[in-house]
């Protein structure tokens, strides 16, 4: 397996926790029942941290897809180099410290940390035009 899949793989269980790790404290704000239901009342909001650990993970969701597509069409086209390399680390690795720095609150960190995460996505577009 090449690296630049590894790393898919590794985002992909990354993308497993956000969603469990959202979805628990929802739960525990909202509570089980709440969360078992049927879901027809209005949803109490949630408390800072189950809201931003809500919106790490649908902002993993926005980037993720991007990244997925650019991972598998360069492993279609066999294009292997420094800067998918690099991509594919810069967007797994950022998207890995982006969500404790979301969930503590630290907003200008959280946004550079994002474009990191970007930079990834980019280097690997880049790979892919310059082949």
């Amino acid at each position: 397996m090449t690296i630049e899949l590894k790393y898919l793989v590794f985002s992909i269980i990354l993308g497993i926790i956000q969603l469990m790790a959202a979805a628990m404290a929802g739960t525990m704000d909202r509570g089980l029942r709440w969360n078992m239901g049927p879901r027809d009342t209005t949803r109490r909001e949630l408390s800072p941290v189950a809201g931003r650990l809500e919106r790490a993970f649908k902002n993993f969701l926005e980037t993720f897809a991007f990244f997925a597509a650019a991972v598998l069409v360069a492993h279609a086209l066999n294009v292997h180099s420094w800067m998918t390399t690099w991509g594919v680390m810069l967007y797994f690795w950022a998207r890995v410290a982006y969500v404790p720095i979301y969930a503590a609150g630290i907003s200008a960190l959280r946004t550079a940390v994002w474009g990191v995460s970007v930079v990834g996505i980019v280097l690997l577009l880049a790979a892919l035009l310059t082949r």
